[in-house]
């Protein structure tokens, strides 16, 4: 018989909402206990979800009975912290991005689920979701050559809360963090370490990246061609370019349902994926799919990956001035 995984969530902001409505549709999971740091909130949340417990701290939920993995939806300051409560309890995690704030802290949370011979994975979606398993498809098969550069944005307009997530750099605000790491990731998971970064960063009145710039080169000559911006909004599409052809995939493209292969003189070639709920029930099930099989990491995005994301991410920081408090430690 398939074992059923149980389920909790530490964070119940926005994302939480939605990660929940996904799992309902995971096969073989279901939302066991939640907590915040809100009693009210915490059991708010848990009868809208049918979560049989509910606890209004974080450390609370390491006494649910039967917990086998918890999702850490907190922002992004709390991600190291709550994720070594877990950890330090044998309990696996599910990590929102950015897995931290620096590759220190990632490092740190690595070795500890290591010693701990417990499962760890970075939440970064988009690498889960089918269309971006089509394009590494295409890829793989020569449809569109040698892959030469890419070109990726992620922008949107947020209104200006200087205490919010966004703009507050103790919450690790910043468009890199937050949106950026997806172009970064996207760069990473097709090229690897990159031999020159060149960055820019425009900082806004609270300290924190309002929008980036980043261009990315490697060994083998490869360019990515990267932008990030919470102070307009943009296209967010992503283009692959090969010797043979381009890979579009279309807009919002860390969530797309669809991409086109464009290939020279040919006609273009659409692929598209309809998509139940807002796409995390690809990576819950990719967590079930581990712990069922008795795996410490996912094999389609290891612990390295996320080390290797963290570290670029920093080198991006330095280059462009982007500095939190956690840099000292």
């Amino acid at each position: 018989m398939t074992k059923t995984i149980n389920w909790g969530i530490i964070g119940l902001g926005k994302i939480a909402h939605k990660f929940a409505q996904d799992l309902a549709q995971v096969n073989h999971a279901r939302l066991l206990a939640v907590a915040s740091t809100s009693s009210s909130r915490a059991q708010d949340f848990a009868t809208a979800y049918g979560a049989p417990h509910a606890y209004g701290s974080y450390d609370g939920i390491l006494d649910c009975p039967d917990l086998d993995v918890v999702y850490i939806a907190t922002p992004h300051n709390l991600h190291h912290s709550s994720t070594l409560l877990c950890l330090n309890k044998g309990i696996a995690v599910l990590c929102e991005k950015p897995f931290a704030i620096h590759a220190r802290q990632a490092a740190e949370m690595i070795e500890t689920a290591r010693a701990q011979d417990t499962f760890l994975m970075e939440a970064l979606w988009t690498r889960f979701l089918p269309v971006m398993e089509k394009a590494l498809e295409l890829i793989a098969s020569g449809a569109i050559g040698e892959v030469l550069s890419i070109k990726a944005d992620f922008g949107f307009k947020a209104v200006f809360e200087p205490r919010s997530r966004l703009y507050n750099p103790v919450l690790g605000g910043g468009a890199l963090l937050d949106i950026g790491i997806y172009p970064v990731f996207l760069a990473q998971l097709l090229f690897g370490k990159p031999t020159s970064i060149h960055a820019r960063a425009h900082i806004g009145p609270t300290g924190v990246d309002e929008e980036i710039g980043v261009i990315l080169q490697y060994a083998g000559g490869q360019l990515a061609h990267l932008h990030a911006s919470i102070r307009s909004k943009t296209k967010t599409e992503a283009f692959i370019y090969g010797e043979l052809g381009t890979i579009h995939i279309h807009t919002r493209w860390h969530e797309a349902t669809a991409l086109t292969l464009l290939k020279h003189e040919q006609r273009p070639l659409d692929f598209t994926f309809p998509m139940r709920g807002h796409g995390y029930n690809f990576e819950a099930q990719e967590v079930v799919h581990c712990l069922q099989e008795g795996l410490k990491e996912s094999p389609l995005w290891p612990l390295k990956s996320t080390q290797s994301l963290m570290e670029l991410l920093d080198a991006i920081r330095r280059e462009a001035g982007i500095v939190y408090a956690e840099d000292g430690e």
